[in-house]
């Protein structure tokens, strides 16, 4: 396996605030938004578990549509890579950051909504679709333009999530 290599991010987590979409001067939408997730652990000293927080800065391209449904508090399920890229502060100082640049995103719910999931009829019909990608096996199959839409079932809650 010489010369391979992976760069792949998995995170489920709440946004710790709602998403800001900017344009670039070619006009393309860049969408960003912190994401926290959340492990548990118990103190060797005390005993007690405690649960400790993680915030990850998050960049989603192209998916103006989509910044509308990523609000604060709301729980997404989030596939992409890793990129750190350096800037200069105000005061010319080197800085570097890392993000996580998004390749997929499944919207699942938070503050007690029910979610929408990217093109999974069993997830409910998502809020947009275009510029999101999805996996392959969530992909739609192909209708004649002549078939009827099928009525999707109600979005699933928080508790009906299978993981």
């Amino acid at each position: 396996m010489a010369g391979r290599s992976v760069n792949k991010v998995i995170l489920l987590g709440h946004l710790g605030k709602d998403a800001e979409t900017r344009f670039t001067t070619s006009g393309i939408a860049v969408t960003k938004f912190t994401l926290a997730t959340n492990r548990r652990l118990k103190d060797s000293q005390t005993g007690d578990w405690k649960e400790e927080t993680d915030w990850h800065n998050v960049i989603l391209w192209r998916a103006e549509n989509l910044a509308n449904f990523l609000t604060k508090g709301k729980q997404v399920y989030v596939e992409g890579r890793l990129q750190t890229r350096s800037y200069e502060d105000k005061d010319g100082q080197k800085r570097y950051t890392t993000e996580v640049v998004v390749d997929e995103i499944i919207l699942l719910g938070g503050k007690g909504e029910g979610g929408a999931g990217m093109g999974d009829s069993s997830w409910g019909e998502a809020p947009a679709r275009g510029p999101v990608s999805m996996p392959r096996s969530q992909q739609p199959q192909a209708r004649p333009a002549s078939a009827p839409e099928p009525d999707f079932p109600p979005a699933m809650g928080d508790d009906d999530v299978p993981f």
